[in-house]
């Protein structure tokens, strides 16, 4: 059983904490393991640099997995990130970006993701990859 949108984004303010929510991330499209997700690039995100901080991109890349995992347990239930790592392909700058979570495999106590961050262009520019223990 499959979390429909509306549910996971109503999940969203009891599950994270407060500066997770302020990100502003929401599900607009979901299949079989694959959650795409909007998120604004808040004033609050970006550097002097003028473009969106590693430390965001990776927080919502975190998250998006997360909420995938949720979707496709059907409910939220423990687990914890053991591995992320990012490749910062091109800087975010912009009003939005969107991230696109892959659960690549699923075993019973670890899962294996790819989460890529794209640029309002719909270009690559943050890519993910993660595995998490399900406790």
């Amino acid at each position: 059983m499959t979390l429909p949108l509306d549910e996971l984004r109503a999940q969203i303010p009891k599950i994270f904490a407060p500066w997770i929510v302020a990100l502003g991330l929401d599900p607009v499209h979901a299949e079989e393991g694959l959650l795409r997700l909007s998120m604004p690039v808040a004033p609050a995100l970006v550097h002097v640099g003028g473009v969106m901080c590693g430390q965001a991109s990776m927080a919502a890349a975190d998250t998006a997995m997360v909420l995938l995992m949720m979707r496709e347990l059907g409910e939220f239930r423990p687990m914890t990130t053991v591995q992320l790592q990012s490749t910062f392909v091109r800087p975010v700058s912009g009003a939005t970006c969107t991230l696109e979570a892959r659960l690549l495999r699923r075993g019973r106590n670890l899962a294996f993701g790819q989460i890529d961050l794209l640029d309002e262009q719909g270009r690559l520019a943050v890519q993910s990859t993660t595995t998490y223990a399900l406790l």
